[in-house]
């Protein structure tokens, strides 16, 4: 699934490409994630120009010179790819779901939205509809909003009884944050990530909240040197525990932990991490 540090990147590098261009063609492959009829999908992009593409949680939001936004949340396995530009170019991919070329007077540019497991949604609505998307109406600040401060995150995190890590990807405590990067949260903090929050200590629940901000911005710089402008492209070999089970911990050597409760994959250091 993407998080905050890939599709923080990926949206700029979409605004940067697209921003002005007007959609020539809409082409829906598969419109099982598209959550409108296809005809007014295709009416209400076709012409339109493309303003910005902002990211919000985990959400990317294209916004149009008609007040329309197409608001895309790709889920487990969905994301763009370029058909034809420069350094992204990729292959026709059998789970396209729908493609967008547009204007162009020097090169051609189109984007596909790939998903292998069609878990997606994508949504065009209003710009004053925004608050009818759902999971994009409940979620909590996004991750990084600077609005988000250290009083704020604690007095968010007085409110959730459970698990550390459950709260870290609930969107509605904040939002972005998912499986892979609220492992390497918790590693950051040194907080094992079955801890309850409730026997969390002020002074551990602030270094979370420190570990979570130092750890996204990390990841996002990493992300965007690796990503370019090669969107389809997901990196995560430089996390420090996520997915590397067995594997010697960064800090101490231990092995890694991998357990899979509701068979989500969680990875931690025992040695580093104690309940």
């Amino acid at each position: 699934m993407p998080e905050i540090p890939e599709l923080q990147h990926i949206a700029q590098v979409l605004t940067d490409r697209l921003r002005g261009r007007a959609i020539a063609n809409v082409d829906i492959q598969k419109p099982i994630v598209i959550r409108l009829p296809r005809e007014d999908f295709e009416a209400g992009l076709l012409g339109a120009e493309v303003h910005t593409v902002e990211r919000t949680g985990k959400f990317l939001l294209f916004h149009t010179n008609r007040d329309s936004v197409m608001a895309v949340n790709p889920m487990l396995t969905g994301r763009f790819q370029w058909i034809s530009a420069p350094h992204g170019k990729g292959k026709a991919h059998a789970r396209t779901c729908f493609t967008l070329n547009f204007e162009a007077p020097e090169e051609e540019v189109g984007i596909r939205y790939i998903d292998e497991r069609y878990l997606g949604k994508v949504y065009l609505v209003d710009a004053e509809d925004l608050d009818q998307i759902p999971v994009l109406n409940e979620q909590g600040p996004d991750a990084l909003d600077p609005a988000l401060d250290q009083d704020e995150f604690l007095k968010r995190l007085k409110r959730y009884r459970g698990q550390v890590k459950n709260a870290l990807v609930n969107a509605k405590f904040v939002a972005g944050i998912g499986n892979a990067y609220s492992d390497e949260i918790l590693f950051n903090a040194g907080i094992h990530p079955f801890t309850k929050i409730s026997t969390l200590p002020e002074e551990r629940r602030i270094k979370l909240f420190h570990a979570m901000q130092e750890t996204l911005d990390w990841a996002a710089q990493i992300a965007a040197n690796e990503i370019g402008l090669k969107i389809d492209r997901k990196p995560r070999d430089f996390l420090n525990v996520h997915r590397k089970g067995g594997e010697p911990c960064p800090r101490c050597d231990s092995p890694i932990s991998e357990v899979a409760p509701n068979r989500r994959i969680t990875s931690f250091c025992r040695s580093c991490q104690p309940m």
